[in-house]
C-alpha cells in the first residue's frame, strides 16, 4: 500500500481579538463564552456555545469594553458582566509578572 499526500495542506488556525481586531492563533487568546447576561472565560476552549476571543491583556479587555464589542460578538443584547473575564486577564497578568 502506498501513502497519498493529504489532499488540503495543513492550515493554521486563526481567530480574532475582540479587542484589537488583530489575529492570533486560538492559544494566544482567551476563549470566552456566555451564559444568563455572564461572560465566561474558557481557557480549556471546550465549553459549549458561541465563542468569542479576546488577548488576555487588559488593553484589550477595556478596548472591547468601550467598543461594545462583547453584545456583537455573542449575538446577545445588552450589557453584560464581564466580572469573571476581568478576573481571569487580572491572573493572567500577575502569572506573567511572575
Amino acid at each position: 500500500m502506498t501513502e497519498t499526500a493529504d489532499a488540503r495542506p495543513e492550515r493554521v488556525q486563526e481567530r480574532t481579538c475582540i479587542g484589537c481586531r488583530k489575529r492570533d492563533s486560538p492559544t494566544g487568546l482567551l476563549r470566552m463564552t456566555v451564559s444568563g447576561g455572564r461572560v465566561l472565560p474558557d481557557p480549556e476552549h471546550r465549553a459549549p456555545g458561541r465563542g468569542a476571543h479576546l488577548h488576555p491583556v487588559t488593553k484589550c479587555l477595556d478596548l472591547a469594553e468601550r467598543r461594545k464589542a462583547f453584545p456583537r460578538a455573542f449575538k446577545v443584547p445588552g450589557p453584560l458582566d464581564l466580572t469573571l473575564v476581568r478576573d481571569c486577564v487580572e491572573q493572567f497578568r500577575v502569572e506573567q509578572q511572575q
